[in-house]
């Protein structure tokens, strides 16, 4: 039920406004978002790089209903690009199409990802993630996806499946067999029971499931978990099939479980982390207190402190 009430709290708009205006809210968000400005995300990449760990930069926003603003948006990510190609960082960049036109037409949005996607060809080919939305996205953001692979050409994009989707299985099939990358995770939006698993055990179940069928049939894998069970799970699927770690990578988000992080990297494994930057930060901060009691303890513990 509270997880429930902190989704349904993340898109409501008054909320966002009197949150967005208070700054203790944006102190604690700092948490969970390297900071507003992109230079902020920057100094946060480098020093996980020093720890042997890639970075994906994520530009905050979404639900962009205007064209003039997908096009800002679009400004956005390609000077993210061109930040990673200048200091040389260990990293990619996560983009939500609906930052870029989605909720519009897909013509605007695959004219502007084009954009994002040529110029990061353009500076060595660095990796774009298309980040999944809610559920009504999903099949719209896969058919773009195997469309820019497939008409244009793109070979440094992938996109993300979550778990407790019931179509995830049958979405990971088809992009396996394009050899299209996969990020693999849960899901944080607030999704009903006609399309989505319910009950945690249930996503938990099938989270297990598709990383299987990703580490055995996918295109380096990303699974991103902050679970100790799934990553243990992934870890014994991995070792009972000789599967070598150059093969996929483990994801987690900034600010969450920064000692596995550390531990996974000093153990050999490719570890990636989300760094989400932008001062349109309130929805994701919400999603993350959605997603884990202690990330919720964190924050109440800082209200009762501040």
């Amino acid at each position: 039920m509270l997880r429930g009430i902190l989704l349904y709290l993340a898109h409501n708009q008054a909320m966002y406004k009197i949150v967005m205006s208070v700054a203790l809210f944006r102190r604690m968000a700092l948490r969970f978002v390297a900071g507003e400005r992109l230079e902020e995300a920057v100094e946060v990449v480098r020093a996980l790089n020093a720890k042997g760990i890639a970075a994906s930069l994520d530009h905050l926003g979404e639900n962009v209903s205007d064209a003039a603003a997908t096009t800002k948006a679009t400004a956005d990510y390609i000077a993210a690009l061109e930040a990673i190609a200048s200091h040389k960082l260990h990293c990619g960049i996560s983009v939500k199409l609906t930052q870029l036109g989605l909720d519009i037409s897909d013509e605007l949005t695959i004219e502007n990802i084009r954009k994002v996607l040529d110029r990061a060809r353009e500076l060595g080919n660095i990796y774009v993630r298309i980040d999944m939305e809610a559920s009504q996205y999903t099949a719209r953001t896969i058919k773009i996806v195997h469309c820019l692979r497939e008409q244009y050409g793109y070979t440094n994009v992938g996109t993300v499946i979550q778990s407790y989707l019931y179509r995830s299985e049958a979405d990971i099939e088809a992009l396996n067999a394009s050899h299209i990358h996969v990020r693999l995770c849960k899901g944080a939006y607030r999704e009903g029971s006609r399309v989505a698993f319910p009950f945690k055990p249930d996503s938990d179940a099938n989270y297990v499931h598709l990383s299987h069928q990703l580490l055995s049939k996918g295109e380096y894998p990303s699974l991103a978990t902050h679970d100790p069970k799934m990553i243990g799970a992934v870890l014994d699927y991995v070792g009972a099939n000789e599967i070598d770690h150059s093969r996929f990578e483990f994801q987690m988000l900034y600010g969450i479980r920064r000692d596995e992080q550390e531990r996974l990297a000093s153990d050999g494994y490719n570890m990636r982390v989300y760094v989400p930057y932008g001062v349109d930060w309130y929805p994701y901060f919400m999603r993350r207190l959605a997603e884990r009691p202690a990330n919720l303890l964190f924050f109440v513990t800082g209200l009762v402190k501040g």
